[in-house]
C-alpha cells in the first residue's frame, strides 16, 4: 500500500466554492477506482481552523501501480491543468482502520506530520502509532505511515466532527468526498519477452 498527498495553496480570496462545485462535479469519477483504497476529497478555507486556503486530496493506494496509472492519467492532467504542477508526497502505510459503517458520516478530517529523530527505534515507534491510533476510537479512519526518504510520519484521520482542541501543528480540512472502492485485486504485471 502507498498514501499519498498533493496539495494546492489558493490565495486568501479564492472562492472556495468553486473547490466544492469541482467535488461535487468530479468526485463520484473515482469511486471505482483500481487499486485505489480510499480517496479524501479534502480542502481548507482560511479561517475556518486553517491559516490559508488548500485543495489538498489525500489517497490510500492498494499498489504503486495504481498510483502510478492514476498520476498518468486524465484525472491527474486535469486538476494539474486546473490548479498547477503539484509535488506528490507519498508514505509506506503503517497502519489503516476504518469503521465501514460510520466512514460515510465523516465530514473533516485532520493531518499531522511530524518528524522522525534520526536512529529512532522504528519498530517501537510504530507499536507506538498503533497504540495511539487505537485510543482515538473517535475517528471513523485512521492512517498512520511514514517516509523514509524525509524521515517524517504522518497522522490522518477522519471524523465526524472536529476534536475540540486540534493538537499544535495539525492541519484541519473539510471532506467534501469520500471515493472507497477498497479496490484489494492484484494489479496486472506487463512484461516483456
Amino acid at each position: 500500500m502507498l498514501a499519498m498527498q498533493y496539495n494546492f495553496s489558493l490565495p486568501a480570496d479564492y472562492d472556495m466554492a468553486i473547490i466544492r462545485d469541482r467535488i461535487s462535479r468530479f468526485g463520484h469519477l473515482l469511486d471505482n477506482c483500481p487499486q485505489l483504497l480510499i480517496k479524501a476529497y479534502l480542502y481548507a478555507q482560511k479561517g475556518e481552523h486553517s491559516g490559508e486556503n488548500l485543495y489538498a486530496p489525500f489517497y490510500l493506494w492498494n499498489s504503486s501501480a495504481g498510483m502510478s496509472d492514476f498520476l498518468t492519467g486524465d484525472g491527474f492532467r486535469g486538476v494539474s491543468q486546473a490548479f498547477g504542477w503539484p509535488q506528490v508526497t507519498h508514505w509506506l502505510p503503517w497502519l489503516t482502520h476504518f469503521d465501514r459503517q460510520r466512514l460515510a458520516e465523516a465530514t473533516c478530517a485532520t493531518r499531522q506530520t511530524l518528524p522522525i529523530a534520526p536512529y529512532s527505534d522504528l519498530a517501537a515507534l510504530r507499536r507506538q502509532q498503533v497504540d495511539l491510533s487505537t485510543l482515538d476510537c473517535n475517528a471513523v479512519a485512521s492512517i498512520v505511515a511514514f517516509d523514509p526518504a524525509a524521515w517524517q510520519l504522518v497522522r490522518l484521520h477522519l471524523w465526524r466532527e472536529l476534536p475540540l482542541t486540534p493538537e499544535p501543528g495539525t492541519q484541519c480540512y473539510r471532506v467534501g468526498h469520500l471515493s472507497v472502492p477498497f479496490d484489494h485485486t492484484v494489479p496486472r504485471v506487463d512484461s516483456q519477452t
